[in-house]
């Protein structure tokens, strides 16, 4: 399977390892925002094209799936180019997306009826699924889910500590994977949501806290997140499941109990499992764990709270 991508960045060079990994898939062209970084970033993972322009890349010959780590402004109008041209396609959270965005991007795939998957890559880490799996079995009743996400952040950077051509926002990338998680696990589409918001960075021109209060109107699971790019400390995502039979913390790939105990757990990374269920989706003909269609109601609840905090 022939493969391009798009994004040089960070996420663009967790996708190359976990795709290197997989049998059969072949990475054959890089979309780069300049030659310059599509050159170096081709040079570094031996892949043997490179251009600035997506079209040019997504119409290599045999090429049958694109995975977009672009700046988010481009998420749906690229998601809708591949698609278009009849291309599987992977895209990074649609953080700039509102709901229609991400409707027109279902009603695409479903056009072309092509794999149209989100990279909700917490959904595919093994302390959350097994919490999922508990839940399902009924061996976990959840009751309060906390989150907590903290970076330190005074500069456009990204993981890497390379500039960044985008400016990366609380509610539409780091809450989003939390809110898709609150969803995933309770199966509540219409949950009961609110947030507010804390002034925005001189530079930055974002909001550098927020909270974020959820309700599950099917299971009463209430759902409290705290996000800031002011924290000093270890950065990262904090989560803590508090449920009648027992309290979990999950912090990256491990998961204790009440007691500290550890968790045992599958030791597949997130990204490998991700990258694996896409290219299975593609190759069996079917819909992958994180369809756009599936986390399509993220974006309408992702919507409500943007709402709330405007008026905040």
């Amino acid at each position: 399977m022939k493969i391009c991508l798009a994004g040089t960045g960070a996420m663009g060079e967790v996708h190359v390892k976990a795709l290197q990994k997989i049998q059969g898939v072949e990475l054959v062209s890089v979309n780069s925002r300049t030659p310059e970084s599509g050159q170096a970033f081709a040079a570094k993972w031996n892949i043997p094209h490179t251009s600035t322009r997506l079209e040019e890349c997504i119409d290599r010959p045999g090429v049958e799936a694109v995975i977009l780590t672009t700046p988010s402004s481009l998420h749906a109008e690229q998601t809708l180019l591949a698609l278009a041209r009849g291309k599987h396609v992977q895209v990074e959270i649609p953080m700039s997306l509102n709901a229609r965005d991400a409707n027109r991007m279902v009603a695409a795939a479903k056009k072309a009826k092509r794999v149209c998957m989100v990279t909700h890559t917490r959904r595919f880490a093994s302390p959350h699924r097994e919490i999922r799996r508990r839940i399902k079995e009924g061996s976990f009743h959840l009751l309060h889910m906390v989150v907590e996400t903290y970076f330190f952040r005074r500069t456009n950077l990204n993981m890497l500590g390379r500039q960044r051509s985008w400016v990366d926002n609380l509610l539409w990338h780091h809450a989003c994977h939390s809110v898709d998680l609150a969803y995933w696990l309770t199966g509540d589409a219409n949950m009961r949501a609110w947030g507010q918001k804390g002034p925005n960075h001189r530079a930055l021109r974002i909001p550098m806290d927020m909270t974020i209060g959820m309700r599950s109107r099917k299971t009463g699971t209430v759902v409290s997140m705290a996000l800031s790019f002011n924290n000093k400390g270890p950065f990262g995502g904090f989560y803590r499941y508090i449920g009648e039979e027992d309290t979990y913390k999950v912090y990256r790939d491990s998961m204790t109990d009440g007691e500290g105990k550890e968790v045992a757990l599958d030791a597949t990374p997130a990204f490998d499992r991700q990258d694996v269920e896409f290219v299975s989706a593609i190759r069996e003909r079917r819909q992958p764990e994180s369809s756009a269609a599936s986390c399509a109601p993220t974006m309408a609840l992702l919507d409500r709270i943007d709402k709330a905090m405007r008026k905040s």
